[in-house]
């Protein structure tokens, strides 16, 4: 990889790497002949030899070039040739929302709405250029002067005019915490993707947690299509909670309508929280306070009477203003969901016919390992009992018990068969 120092192209200087990952490193860099302050994004050199990545990294660099918005970071440049590809794009001074979260652990809910709108909104510029990002999360959410947001790396973002020859069909594309629950089934990203990203990411600011964990990966993509994300803080005013459990919806089309439209909802629940238009959490109330006012002085009669003040009579305590139970973070837990924006597991698809043929058929093959049709049986009763075994994986069927007999089964009669044919051979010769 590149060094401290290196000069990319005679013209780009790297100064100082700013973070990395399985692509590439980040460097902050001079450019020497207009003397201003870039950031190089540089690629591994192994990935340069694998087939397309080239072109899909040369996709990115047209992809953010096109977006023209105060919120997306711009392109400056970009150069690839045998020894090397880098794209030089404006230098954010700043932190990453990650970094910004790892320090103070959550963010209040109007800074959130206001972080949420401006991410918002340079999302809605990417999809009228046809761009949808899928991959939002705080780590590709600039934060500069600790209120402006900009968004970056879009190095797996696909245009509605790009080919689909650059992503492998069924592939999860994105970070599993923040995939939508299409995309965890396989289905195209949309811009509707996009917008439940954003609404993790307005979670995880509130609650300082992602909405799912898991041991790995997978784990985490799955557990989104079975129950919806544990309850927000209580102290998340009503109106916030109502834009991110919107964003958040398992269907697409309960969410926000478009980008844009979340970044209006955001900024309106922003303003609402700072007017004070918010009903107190449950436990807590706000108690308006006057001092007592005492009731004039008044002597006694008389001419030697001692001027006394009558006893003072404390008013009544204030009655506290009575509190709304605020709706709990998503819709009950028990299934069915009946919520209109709530999640409920995904429909049930046919699976269990694959292990249970598969488990017959390998069975039937093993005597008949002899005969001509106990080869077309025993690998069927392999091929149906991967299949079985797959969807079983999926969730798709309870069968995998039967589709692991299959296999084993199915290749047993494979085996006899092609002894058989050994020992055929053997007669043949001898």
């Amino acid at each position: 990889m590149y060094r401290q120092g290196a000069l990319l192209a005679s013209r780009y200087r790297l100064d100082e790497r700013v973070g990395g990952g399985g692509m590439g490193e980040v460097w902050r860099g001079t450019d020497i002949e207009l003397e201003r302050t870039v950031a190089v994004k540089t690629v591994r050199a192994e990935l340069l030899d694998e087939p397309g990545f080239r072109e899909r990294f040369k996709t990115e660099a047209r992809t953010m070039a096109r977006i023209k918005h105060p919120g997306v970071v711009a392109v400056h440049d970009y150069y690839s040739d045998e020894s090397g590809a880098f794209l030089v794009m404006e230098y954010i001074e700043g932190e990453a929302l990650s970094q910004t979260l790892r320090r103070l652990g959550r963010l209040d809910p109007v800074r959130t709405m206001l972080l949420i709108a401006d991410a918002a909104e340079a999302l809605q510029a990417a999809h009228d250029r046809g761009v949808v990002h899928r991959d939002i999360k705080p780590a590709n959410l600039m934060l500069s002067g600790g209120s402006k947001l900009v968004l970056t790396d879009f190095g797996i973002a696909r245009s509605a005019a790009a080919t689909s020859s650059l992503t492998a069909t069924g592939a999860l594309i994105g970070t599993a915490s923040y995939l939508a629950p299409e995309q965890v089934l396989g289905r195209p990203a949309t811009a509707q993707s996009d917008v439940y990203a954003l609404g993790v990411v307005a979670y995880e600011c509130l609650s300082g947690r992602r909405p799912f964990d898991g041991d790995n990966p997978f784990d985490v993509a799955l557990r989104r299509l079975r129950e919806p994300p544990p309850p927000l803080p209580a102290d998340v005013p009503p109106q916030v909670l109502a834009v991110v459990e919107r964003a958040m919806a398992a269907e697409p089309e309960q969410r926000w309508e478009s980008a844009a439209a979340l970044a209006a909802a955001a900024r309106r629940a922003a303003e609402a929280v700072r007017a004070g238009a918010v009903t107190p959490p449950q436990g807590r109330t706000e108690i308006a306070h006057s001092p007592p006012v005492s009731p004039p002085f008044t002597p006694s009669p008389g001419p030697s009477a001692t001027p006394v003040a009558p006893p003072v009579t404390p008013p009544p305590p204030a009655t506290p203003p009575p509190s709304t139970p605020r709706p709990p973070y998503g819709p009950p837990r028990p299934v069915p969901y009946p919520s209109p924006t709530g999640y409920r597991p995904p429909p049930p698809r046919p699976g269990g016919t694959f292990g249970v043929l598969s488990m017959i058929l390998g069975i039937i093959s093993i005597p008949l390992a002899c005969c001509y049709i106990g080869a077309p049986l025993a690998i069927t009763a392999v091929v149906m009992g991967v299949v079985g075994l797959r969807k079983a994986s999926e969730g798709a069927a309870e069968n995998r018990g039967q589709a692991i007999a299959g296999i084993v089964c199915g290749g047993l009669g494979i085996a006899l068969v092609l002894l058989t044919l050994l020992l055929g051979l053997a007669d043949a010769f001898t």
